[in-house]
């Protein structure tokens, strides 16, 4: 049986470390180059299972998606890329805030 009501002892919300720690220029572009594709390939396989089921389906939406983040890609290599000549060290917190909704159905 479902029941609708977030039990009172349920967490709602939690943090996840996900990335912490210093890295150097190629390391840091090669971990968020990684996580931000596979985030792209998590929105093509979506599109593609969308479609697969309804070919006449919209997929804008998930086009966006995957545009702005390879947008945002480029901008962190950008970035990255203008320190690998220097002698710098780069830091990297990577906290997931996850936050448990109810689907109002």
């Amino acid at each position: 049986m479902k029941t609708n009501v977030l039990s009172s002892v349920m967490e709602t919300q939690k943090e996840v470390q996900l990335i912490k720690g210093e890295f150097t220029p190629s390391e840091a572009s090669e971990i968020i180059g990684a996580l931000i594709d596979q985030k792209i390939n998590f929105h093509e396989v979506r599109k593609f299972q969308r479609w697969e089921s309804n070919h006449d389906c919209g997929t804008e939406d998930l086009n966006t998606r995957i545009d702005e983040l390879k947008a945002e890609k480029a901008k962190a290599k950008s970035f990255i890329n203008g320190l690998e000549d220097a002698e710098y060290s780069i830091k990297i917190n990577g906290v997931l805030e996850i936050t448990v909704t109810e689907i109002n159905r």
